[in-house]
């Protein structure tokens, strides 16, 4: 099962749903109104995907359905209150993103923040503390800079807004469930 936290407008769900229609993809966001185009769109007859499903949850309260079931977990150029909880590590978004995700589960996230952004998301790190990571039960294995393939195959609504990974520098952090 594969899962991304902070999912927006959903649209990585769907591709994640049409690529493996064996595979249940499951977006979350604290934003109803955002996913729901997406979630319309997965239950119409003409573009039907079982296998797609959406969530209202914010990233500290993740459903607990879903304990240990991700084996894939994606946070995708999150803003605000995500992007600060990434950053400053936040314990209880790490802590509830280690209990979804199986032994193996792989999490990656991509960000972009720039000077000009911090006046809008307040004082943030660069990059979150790794240690943290490690407390919540994951080994962070790359924090390095997107090259621009990893950016596109995101297909993310939001990258392309802010034109990360072509005007802007993205930061990939890729981790691995213990």
């Amino acid at each position: 099962m594969s899962v991304d936290v902070g999912t927006g407008d959903g649209k990585a769900v769907l591709a994640w749903a049409r690529d493996d229609p064996r595979r249940l993809a499951i977006g979350i966001d604290a934003n109803a109104a955002g996913m729901g185009p997406a979630a319309r769109r997965a239950t119409r007859p003409k573009t039907y995907l079982p296998n797609a499903v959406f969530a209202v949850a914010s990233a500290g309260f993740l459903p607990e359905d879903l304990t240990g079931a991700a084996d894939r977990v994606t946070i995708q150029f999150p803003w605000g209150s995500l992007l600060r909880a990434v950053l400053c590590a936040d314990e209880r978004v790490l802590c509830d993103l280690g209990r979804i995700s199986g032994p193996g589960a792989t999490l990656t996230i991509m960000w972009s923040v720039v000077d000009r952004d911090r006046a809008a998301i307040g004082a943030v790190p660069p990059y979150p503390a790794e240690e943290r990571f490690a407390a919540a039960g994951f080994d962070v294995s790359d924090v390095r800079p997107a090259t621009a393939d990893e950016v596109a195959v995101t297909g993310s609504t939001w990258a392309k807004r802010l034109r990360a990974g072509v005007e802007r520098p993205v930061t990939l952090l890729r981790a691995v469930r213990r």
